[in-house]
């Protein structure tokens, strides 16, 4: 059975507007206008209303999303954001002055992590796995052509993870992919299980 996944972006919060890292920030009243504008609304409704699998990360900013755009959705672990551990709600800037070797590796190399958080080479590895364990549920929709619709709500480090994973590119390609806020990712997998990405099929 092939699959179509769509994975989208949340609204851009406040600590990513001040360049802080997430501590599960709702959406504020801009994030939440910005969603009610968004060109992709009536698709992703569209696309929820054919009742296709519907999966989200437990973050406080996704399931408003999700909520928002009138989407009952399963929480996975996989999709979460990068666990920024000691890091969280900090600027960037604070921390270029105060552990300015931790962030500079952390900036450089997929293998870095924030103290007692998670590196992005950690975040590509669970993503790939969820990818690759995907299966439909007994309940999944069927386009007419007989695939699988799946939504995803996550965050733009996990789509990062999930083109790499996808394109089989390297993990140190990550910081040359930019997801902005409330972006669509379309991820389709044959019957033979290859993943391909569609750019603008979505």
């Amino acid at each position: 059975m092939q699959t179509r996944l769509l994975l989208i972006s949340h609204p851009a919060t406040r600590a990513m507007r001040v360049g802080a890292f997430p501590a599960d920030d709702p959406l504020d009243p801009r994030a939440l206008d910005a969603l009610r504008a968004w060109h992709g609304r009536g698709l992703i409704a569209a696309q929820g209303a054919q009742a296709a699998q519907v999966f989200r990360s437990a973050a406080t900013c996704v399931r408003e999303t999700a909520e928002a755009l009138g989407l009952e959705a399963q929480i996975v672990p996989a999709l979460s954001d990068a666990d920024a551990g000691e890091w969280r709600g900090r600027r960037l800037h604070e921390l270029a002055a105060a552990q300015p070797e931790a962030l500079a590796a952390w900036i450089r190399s997929p293998d870095a992590a924030p103290p007692a958080g998670e590196s992005f080479r950690a975040v590509l590895a669970r993503v790939g796995a969820w990818l690759d364990a995907l299966a439909p549920s007994s309940s999944a929709s069927l386009s007419p052509a007989g695939g699988m619709q799946v939504i995803a709500l996550t965050h733009a480090v996990v789509m990062r993870a999930a083109l790499i994973h996808v394109l089989g590119a390297p993990a140190e390609s990550s910081g040359r992919i930019e997801i902005a806020p409330l972006s669509i990712v379309e991820l389709r997998r044959s019957r033979e299980g290859a993943w391909t990405w569609r750019p603008g099929a979505s």
